[in-house]
């Protein structure tokens, strides 16, 4: 018997979950509250984030992109709902997980 995994309709029916979801909610924002050590933070001069919604991740896989997405919340938050096949990297511990980030494949924080 093959072992249940994430197949193209399993995929597609979770991302299709996913858009639903963000687009009953459209104005959910992060809360600093929740993460006062890194509100008040600011990115490095050669660094430029692209912001893309939830609709476009789910395009890019479709259309064959394979991006590595990070769940940067934290560890309890991951452990209660995440993308499947997210990687749980918290933004206390990123640091230590910048290495092991491939720079040859697009990169979705979330």
């Amino acid at each position: 018997m093959k072992p249940a995994g994430l197949n193209r309709t399993n995929f597609l029916a979770v991302a299709a979950f996913l858009a639903a979801m963000f687009s009953f909610y459209p104005s959910a924002q992060a809360d600093p509250s929740h993460y006062p050590e890194f509100a008040q933070q600011s990115l490095p001069a050669n660094v430029t984030p692209s912001f893309i919604s939830i609709d476009e991740l789910v395009e890019d896989v479709k259309a064959g992109k394979k991006p590595l997405i990070i769940d940067v919340r934290s560890e309890e938050e991951f452990r209660e709902v995440h993308i499947l096949s997210a990687l749980s990297a918290p933004l206390a511990q990123f640091k230590a997980h910048l290495p092991s980030i491939p720079r040859d494949r697009p990169v979705v924080l979330y």
